[in-house]
């Protein structure tokens, strides 16, 4: 056996659906043998806090070793775990094909998924993972604009700190009742002829998920302007669900599933029709490449949409080494600060965001590899949102340092949390949307 593994990561498949995924006298055994070794390690200690609150408890305790922190504690961790996978992609060396086979993130899941099941987890959490029902409330005309203000009011912010866990210092996302879906509605679709490109096909499906049709619309639109400017027809699928994503972060895995049951067959529907699929938001493009397909290794539907879902830029990528990518850019861009999401590091795609607005004429790109801390709901709830300030703050330092013209992040939430901390020259945005300005369309 080898100190450390060089051999590239690899993942083992959930098994959520066997009998001892839910029992707890396995779950503490394997927790209490992954965090000796991590005990042992400690070279996570700069990512999330679950690491630091991990090697608290270890020195604390009488023994100075995991076998001195009470059982009932070892859950302390994992609540400071958002699954944002760095450990296991970029520090960790004892990650699977180690015979270790240390499997952190995953882990912590199945010890939420168990809490879940006990009804462990807070009815506030549940609602704020809930992205189905604030779509729906949310984009109701008169009720958006009631919550808009709402999340603007200090005294309903008390209020909503109070019955719902969150901060009241937390940024919350804007509601629009005029939802990317009723925009699209009155679109013309682009009359092109698709044309294939290495493993794209050169017509696009947009999976425009809850956050691009309720709370971010105009990046979704941005994305729709971006590819029918290079020829690539795009379309909304019929009908979605939720990605999963947030549910699975509070270890709610049969709602997922039940997720899965209308999003598959229609992307798979779509894919059959010579569609590729792309989503705006790295978590959702994180969910179909990598979640969903350690959930359900066997179904080959699932492994179909794994192999045709791309990021937004991996996909203008391909494109540009076709040569069918315009580069006929109107306005430079200057100095640009770019926040790499976490779920969009951890599908090594590689810099692909950094490579497309390079294209750019005029145009410097400073990358910040650091996590943001927000994680959707960790970092708006009151017993996270000062934790997941630390954590950002570093990200905020390197942006204000770099003095850049603009500062982006493929994650519309991370860009928010690090814009909260500074005085830009322009507010923040989507690179989407950057592009869009550099095409000048």
């Amino acid at each position: 056996m080898r100190e450390g593994s060089l051999d590239a990561p690899t993942r083992h498949a959930l098994g959520w659906q066997e009998k001892e995924f839910y029992e707890e006298k396995p779950l503490f055994e394997e927790l209490e043998r992954v965090y000796n070794i991590c005990h042992g390690c400690r070279r996570c200690v700069s990512l999330c806090d679950a690491f630091p609150t991990l090697f608290d408890l270890v020195d604390e305790s009488s023994t100075m070793e995991v076998d001195g922190i009470a059982k009932v504690d070892y859950m302390q961790v994992v609540d400071q775990c958002y699954l944002c996978d760095l450990c296991y992609q970029t520090k960790c060396p004892y990650v699977p094909p180690h015979e270790w086979n240390v499997d952190f993130p995953h882990l912590m899941l199945r010890a939420k998924a168990i809490q879940f099941e006990k009804g462990e987890r807070k009815l506030s959490h549940k609602l704020l993972s809930n992205t189905k029902i604030q779509g729906k409330v949310g984009s109701l005309p008169v009720v958006s604009n009631a919550i808009n203000a709402a999340n603007k009011s200090p005294t309903l912010r008390k209020i909503l700190e109070k019955t719902l866990d969150l901060d009241r210092r937390a940024h919350l996302p804007e509601f629009h009742s005029d939802t990317l879906r009723k925009r699209d509605k009155s679109r013309k679709p682009l009359a092109a002829e698709a044309v294939a490109a290495g493993p794209t096909q050169g017509k696009v499906a947009l999976f425009a998920t809850c956050y691009c049709n309720v709370n971010t619309p105009d990046i979704a639109a941005d994305l729709i302007s971006v590819f029918e400017h290079n020829q690539i027809p795009v379309r909304l699928t019929d009908k979605e669900e939720c990605c999963g994503m947030p549910k699975l972060e509070q270890g709610d895995l049969k709602t997922v599933d039940k997720y899965r049951k209308t999003n598959i067959p229609e992307l798979v529907r779509l894919i059959d029709e010579g569609w590729d699929i792309v989503a705006a938001i790295p978590s959702c493009v994180l969910m179909y490449k990598q979640e969903l397909p350690l959930m359900y290794p066997d179904d080959p539907d699932v492994q179909k949409v794994k192999a045709n879902i791309y990021d937004p830029f991996e996909y203008l990528v391909h494109r540009h080494k076709a040569g069918l990518l315009k580069t006929d850019f109107k306005t430079e861009l200057g100095k640009v600060a770019w926040h790499v999401p976490c779920h969009q590091r951890v599908q090594n795609i590689g810099p692909k965001t950094k490579d497309v607005l390079a294209l750019v004429p005029g145009t410097e790109i400073q990358v910040i590899e650091r996590c943001s801390g927000h994680d959707g709901t960790y970092g708006v709830r009151v017993d996270t949102w000062e934790k997941s300030q630390k954590i950002a703050k570093p990200v905020i330092a390197r942006v204000a340092k770099a003095e850049a013209d603009y500062l982006v992040s493929d994650c519309p939430m991370a860009a928010t949390q690090i814009a909260d901390g500074l005085e830009l020259k322009h507010g923040e945005t989507n690179p989407l949307s950057l592009l869009r300005k550099a095409y000048g369309i």
